[in-house]
């Protein structure tokens, strides 16, 4: 990877943690946002370094800490923050939130709120890619939480089975809400190793290094997309922020301010910026730089999302399954059978 290529990585990770700080301050503050939203500050370097592995071409599907991925993947920043204030100019017409983003254009194929729910669906996109011998790769993010559901463990083993053009990427930031780990799983397990007993192969990545993340997702990306079948990582990373909402939970029922601040200690920005710092020189003024450039990107935004409409009530059913009345049965002849 070029020096280029890696400082390609910082900025959209400055671009990410910039335009969701801004969010989480306007969401609490403004109260004009009626959506749930969950925050990946913190987290950055999973989709970023992932999604960076990906051509166009392929197709990423996210849980409900969506907004990473898909800026990641390309999605539209307008288009997003619009959604979260509910606009028709928003990347799901104002109807889904934070949790329900889209952008098909830039191969985001959507977030949904339910856990693992969009595990399958990656899985199925990657059967319609392998069955259409199209060169493309399914990919599916989604939290440790997740990993325990059947549905988890029903999707690796089919597409284990069909040798499937899909990576399913395990965000693992140790909370489920606010239980731990160590509350839901067994001592000694681990993620990664569950996929490998469904016959694919799986890796576990320090996932606040950006540049080992894009590797081993560059890795398993072609892999897939070579007709290797499927490929797991679990990427160790941390929230700052609260599950769902804009504060800090510090010092409540479930994790200490020690805690969080020895994770903030591992910030994947700084992380990157200290393993360039010997090439580059200048990448701190790079970052200042860079989150002066995504603050006015985000400004404008906010302002475009404030002053367009909300989405007519005449459009309520638009995009939804509109079942056809069956048709009245005929009659037939005995010759017509």
């Amino acid at each position: 990877m070029t020096t280029f290529d890696r400082l390609r990585l910082v900025r959209d990770m400055v671009r990410i943690r910039c335009a969701e700080e801004t969010l989480a301050d306007l969401y609490r503050d403004e109260q004009l946002m009626r959506t749930p939203t969950h925050f990946s500050i913190g987290q950055e370097a999973t989709a970023v370094g992932v999604c960076a592995a990906t051509r166009r071409t392929d197709v990423v599907y996210s849980a409900h800490r969506s907004h990473a991925p898909y800026l990641a993947k390309g999605g539209d920043l307008p288009a997003l923050v619009a959604e979260l204030y509910g606009k028709a100019t928003g990347c799901a017409g104002g109807r889904g939130g934070s949790v329900h983003l889209v952008d098909h254009a830039a191969g985001f194929g959507g977030s949904a709120a339910i856990l693992g729910g969009m595990i399958p669906v990656a899985v199925g996109a990657a059967w319609a890619f392998a069955m259409e011998g199209a060169p493309r790769v399914a990919l599916t993010f989604f939290g440790d939480g997740a990993s325990e559901e059947g549905v988890f463990h029903e999707s690796l083993n089919f597409a284990a089975l069909q040798r499937l053009p899909v990576v399913f990427v395990c965000e693992n930031n140790r909370y489920s809400i606010a239980s731990p780990l160590s509350a839901r799983q067994p001592a000694g397990s681990s993620i990664w190793q569950r996929a490998l007993g469904h016959g694919m192969a799986a890796s576990r990545i320090d996932g606040n290094d950006v540049f080992a993340v894009h590797e081993a997702a560059r890795a398993a990306v072609e892999s897939a997309r070579a007709g290797h079948g499927p490929h797991l990582l679990e990427l160790d990373t941390y929230r700052w922020r609260e599950h769902v909402g804009p504060n800090w939970d510090e010092d409540g029922a479930y994790r200490t301010h020690a805690e969080v601040a020895s994770w903030i200690e591992r910030c994947p920005i700084r992380t990157a910026a200290d393993a360039l710092r010997a090439e580059d020189a200048a990448i701190d003024a790079r970052i200042d730089a860079w989150r002066a450039e995504c603050a006015e990107e985000v400004a404008r935004a906010v302002d475009s999302a404030r002053a367009g409409a909300f989405p007519d009530v005449t459009d309520l059913l638009s995009g939804a399954y509109e079942p056809q009345p069956l048709a009245a049965p005929t009659r037939r002849n005995r010759t017509d059978a």
